[in-house]
């Protein structure tokens, strides 16, 4: 099954988020969950220039997988998120193996 995972920067954040990314990285590729990361990168402000969030697209056997994962990640444990939304998700275009 897939997931979108959608964190919101707190306000006033962006040198923590710099500060954690390399970590936030590493936790993407490797980690102890079962959980595979397919699409991710940072959300970014209206003028893009500057970073905001997050948006993951992961495969999962479940939701708790995906919170487990999620609360895992270097930036959850930073306190960066003001918010992370997971929702499951259905691909359409563009699906693995299509």
């Amino acid at each position: 099954m897939y997931f979108v995972v959608f964190g919101t920067d707190r306000p006033g954040t962006e040198q923590l988020r710099l500060d954690t990314r390399p970590s936030h990285q590493q936790h993407l590729r490797a980690h102890p969950h079962p959980v595979t990361v397919l699409h991710g990168g940072p959300t970014l402000t209206a003028d893009g220039a500057r970073m905001n969030g997050s948006m993951l697209v992961v495969e999962a056997d479940s939701l708790a997988d995906v919170e487990a994962f999620v609360a895992d990640d270097p930036y959850s444990k930073a306190g960066l998120f003001a918010t992370v939304e997971i929702r499951p998700w259905k691909w359409g275009m563009g699906a693995p193996g299509s």
